[in-house]
């Protein structure tokens, strides 16, 4: 089985494939004061709650935008399950030319999320994922990563508007009654909510313009069908994109 580890500046969503078929996955807060021990401590006990033998792992791999937490999850595969981890980055084979000013700079869960969209749908896309930042890259129909935009995630723009603005109260990520609020809650709701909606159906308008061919849109990350619902433009959820877009990597460099 393979241990596929995602690590965003938020959280790390870990899953277990055993085959094609995801059979198990996790989400952790990606906190960099945490140790390797305190990581093994809790991934050895997701495994076991799920019923999952340490020895049933054969390969792990790992995708990080955290790079002081690549090498911990590393050192943990080589703790836990006696595996050297594959770690995307220059060099791992993807299939996908990257089509940028600087092939290095592009996040390796973008990358990841390209090969994913490329590989499962097939065709021009761009993909959308809800995380941190929120990302919309393009793949072309060639099956190559052109680029796309980085905006601040929801809840990085969540937390801003209320370190930002001393009496506002804090707010949950909830779709409100109306867009018209009527008290202070559901006004901040709407604009978050409703504001949020906006600019990534106007960023997806705007890159399908410029690509000039049809654009399959996926969506993926912890907000994807939260935010979804309200964009037509969206054809597809998958929060699971990225996984799986690891266990694609992983199976082309173990060949």
């Amino acid at each position: 089985m393979l241990l596929a580890i995602d690590i965003g500046n938020t959280h790390a969503v870990l899953g277990i494939f055993k085959g094609d078929s995801l059979e198990g996955h996790w989400r952790v807060s990606s906190e960099q004061s945490r140790t390797s021990d305190e990581y093994c401590v809790l991934i050895k006990g997701f495994l076991d709650l799920a019923g999952f033998k340490r020895e049933d792992i054969n390969g792990v791999i790992i995708a990080s935008v955290v790079p002081s937490l690549t090498g911990v999850f590393a050192d943990i595969a080589k703790v836990l399950f006696d595996v050297e981890a594959l770690t995307v980055g220059p060099g791992i084979r993807t299939g996908m030319q990257i089509r940028c000013d600087d092939p290095r700079e592009v996040g390796a869960d973008r990358i990841v999320n390209a090969v994913a969209a490329t590989s499962i749908f097939g065709g021009a896309s761009l993909v959308v994922d809800f995380g941190t930042a929120t990302t919309i890259d393009y793949v072309s129909d060639k099956g190559d990563f052109m680029g796309g935009a980085i905006a601040p995630g929801i809840g990085v723009s969540m937390e801003a508007l209320f370190s930002r603005a001393s009496k506002l109260p804090k707010v949950s990520l909830s779709k409100p009654p109306s867009a018209v609020g009527r008290n202070t809650v559901h006004a901040m709701q709407s604009g978050i909510y409703y504001g949020y909606v906006a600019m990534v159906e106007g960023l997806i308008k705007r890159l399908k313009d410029e690509a000039k061919q049809p654009l399959l849109v996926i969506a993926t990350g912890g907000a994807a069908r939260k935010i979804s619902t309200e964009i037509d433009l969206i054809d597809h959820v998958d929060e699971f994109l990225t996984l799986k877009g690891l266990q694609i990597i992983y199976l082309s460099n173990a060949t």
